[in-house]
């Protein structure tokens, strides 16, 4: 018995020392995130850490709105831009461990009924392999200049799949299929599609039951039409392309284009803690096999020593190998990647994409929040 009561004391202690720990730690971040904040004239940042085995917690500095003056909260939502390929990518490699889809399969086995496909570039010998980690020499729709016009001349448009493939049809392809690597939204709206064709199911109901419904991720939602519920306010810059003005959502609460478009190349939204959730049970192993994301890699133009697996982006770092993913949509920035050696997913979020003004990286803010968990006193 009296065994039993130093091993109850000893669990006490080491729960309370271990609560003051992460207290510490979440002290520290809070008080280097609004040093970074202010020095990189962010209007607000949110950042939340999320441990594998549980253990998390969230910081936010500055300000949901600026002209209103309204603090950023860590329940505020905010677009995760490309990020939202890493559930796309998620459900597609379900899908491959169902049988359903094949990875070296040729695309035109999936698509290759429509009237349009012959007309994609490369389109007899792209497969999805080369969609998910980009080497299919599909081009990018959504920064042609014809697609921008069109989406802020008709905000209110709902656009279709095909709708976004109009604008690279018949196009030369950027190189012959898996010979070299550029990102493209392009790749994943044709994932998108062959998802939505092999399981006769919408993406987003099966997004919703697969990933958000079953792993608990209640504040995540699809960016499917223009008001979105507890979005903050985004700015994008006077040259924003995508709407035309700095504030993308107007005094009616709608966002100033149809954010519906980008569906599976992101199409995400919600909580930076949320997020960290996200790609700690992802990379973690908890929802699929990460190697299998890993092991498809290819060298990518996104910096020095980093490649591109199925939908994940791999960098080396002075805190070790991450996985994930950074996102860009006009008025938000993102970067979300899972450190394996300490199992823990960093996601910072802001509410600026304007270039022009900000002046430090948003995945140098994450990193600094890394070593502040991981190095700490240095």
């Amino acid at each position: 018995m009296k065994k039993l009561r130093i091993v109850i004391i000893s669990l006490l202690l080491f729960g309370i020392q271990d609560a003051r720990a992460q207290a510490s730690k979440k002290s520290a971040v809070q008080s280097l995130v609004d040093s970074l904040r202010a020095a990189g004239n962010y209007p607000g940042l949110s950042v939340a850490v999320h441990y594998t085995t549980g253990d998390q917690f969230a910081v936010v500095s500055g300000q949901a709105d600026k002209e209103k003056n309204i603090p950023l909260q860590t329940r505020d939502a905010l677009l995760q831009g490309s990020v939202g390929k890493t559930y796309t990518a998620a459900l597609a490699l379900q899908l491959m461990k169902e049988g359903k889809i094949d990875m070296n399969r040729k695309v035109s086995a999936y698509l290759g009924h429509h009237p349009w496909y012959a007309r994609i570039p490369n389109a007899s010998e792209i497969t999805v392999k080369m969609l998910m980690n980009h080497t299919s020499g599909v081009m990018r729709y959504e920064f042609k200049e014809a697609f921008t016009r069109d989406l802020t001349a008709n905000p209110d448009r709902t656009w279709k799949p095909e709708d976004l493939l109009t604008y690279i049809l018949d196009e030369k392809a950027s190189f012959e299929a898996g010979s070299d690597w550029e990102y493209s939204d392009t790749n994943f709206i044709l994932l998108g599609m062959i998802i939505e064709q092999v399981t006769g199911m919408k993406y987003y109901d099966l997004l919703e039951k697969n990933i958000l419904d079953r792993y608990g991720l209640r504040e995540t939602f699809p960016s499917d039409k223009r008001k979105l519920d507890r979005l903050v306010m985004g700015y994008a810059g006077s040259e924003n392309a995508f709407g035309g003005k700095d504030k993308v959502i107007g005094d009616d609460g709608k966002f100033i284009i149809n954010p519906q478009f980008e569906w599976t190349g992101g199409g995400i939204y919600s909580t930076t803690a949320d997020l960290a959730k996200w790609g700690a049970l992802l990379y973690g192993g908890s929802v699929i096999d990460t190697a299998t994301m890993i092991w498809y890699a290819v060298p990518a133009k996104l910096g020095r020593n980093t490649r591109y697996g199925l939908g994940v982006i791999i960098r080396q770092t002075q805190s070790g190998v991450a996985y994930g993913h950074s996102g860009f949509f006009p008025g938000y920035l993102t970067e979300m990647y899972y450190f394996p050696a300490y199992k823990v997913c960093i996601a910072v979020q802001a509410n600026s994409s304007d270039f022009k003004t900000l002046k430090t990286g948003l995945f140098r803010v994450l990193m600094e929040v890394a070593g502040v968990l991981f190095e700490p006193g240095k």
